[in-house]
């Protein structure tokens, strides 16, 4: 008899403590999580005057994004404040193992204002790091090159935000099916790279571009008729 009650007090308590929990869990406990959504990088250069924008998904491993990086440095040259450059993180993991901390250093300096003084030394040097085993101190010494506060430059590199950045930059290319490195667009509109593999090709499209949208007007002067008096 006491056996019998003693099992229809245990049953009593399981089952209560199976009530609580659920309860907890449907009203929104701090037990649940709930994935803050990440936006993803802001890297422009130049001020967009002329209403046009180019923008390139890059890998800094790949090797045809650092064969671009010369061409489109001299396209930004060029045309400077006349358009905006955007750089967007689009690291091909499965075969530039490299790539994502690259893109981490590029990021963590972007936290102290340097993305693009790093973005061009890690493509100016990707051959000194692309294969080598121990990149992480490569960066770093990039990092100091810039001058940069290595204790703030390390927190961001491996903070989950970071990777979180990164990882909404692919899932934005990949919106627009982006599925290799270099990708441009230009105002949108993707470009094809056999088409621009110079400066004048580039400039042949960019020069079209802002044609378009700033047309030319011309002042067409008055016209005095003569008196018949």
């Amino acid at each position: 008899m006491d056996k019998k009650f003693l099992a229809v007090i245990v049953a009593i308590v399981v089952a209560f403590a199976g009530y609580m929990f659920l309860s907890k869990n449907d009203s929104g406990d701090s037990t649940t999580t709930t994935d803050t959504v990440v936006a993803g990088s802001n890297h422009a250069l130049g001020a967009g005057n002329k209403k046009v924008t180019l923008t390139e998904y890059g890998d800094f491993q790949c090797p045809a994004c650092a064969g671009y990086y010369q061409i489109v440095k001299q396209v930004k040259e060029k045309y400077g404040d006349d358009i905006t450059f955007v750089y967007k993180n689009y690291p091909l993991d499965s075969i530039h193992p490299n790539a994502r901390a690259g893109h981490r250093a590029a990021e963590a300096a972007a936290a102290q204002g340097k993305f693009f003084e790093m973005h061009d030394l890690l493509y100016e040097n990707q051959t000194a790091w692309s294969t080598s085993s121990n990149v992480r101190s490569i960066f770093e010494s990039y990092a100091s090159q810039l001058q940069l506060d290595m204790t703030k430059y390390d927190e961001v590199f491996a903070s989950k935000n970071t990777n979180e950045i990164i990882n909404a930059d692919i899932e934005e290319g990949k919106s627009k099916d982006v599925n290799s490195t270099p990708t441009f667009f230009l105002n949108g509109v993707l470009l094809n790279n056999d088409e621009i593999r110079s400066v004048e090709q580039f400039s042949a499209f960019i020069d079209a571009e802002i044609a378009k949208l700033n047309p030319v007007t011309v002042d067409t002067p008055e016209t005095t008729v003569p008196s018949t008096e």
